[in-house]
């Protein structure tokens, strides 16, 4: 579970990463991507939500 975590982390920080990229070249971020990035973070506050409930 903890290595889910950490992949699902990397995975934010690389998206973040290329959106805030789009904004450095002037480019505008499309709708859809706002909604990947709430879906990664709610994946997140799942996972670790679910790894506190099983640690009991």
């Amino acid at each position: 579970m903890l290595y889910f975590l950490i992949v699902v982390a990397v995975l934010l920080l690389v998206y973040a990463g290329v959106l805030v990229s789009f904004v450095r070249k002037g480019r505008k971020i499309p709708p859809s991507a706002y909604l990947v990035l709430a879906a990664l973070n709610g994946l997140i506050l799942a996972a670790v939500i679910a790894w506190a409930v099983a640690r009991g």
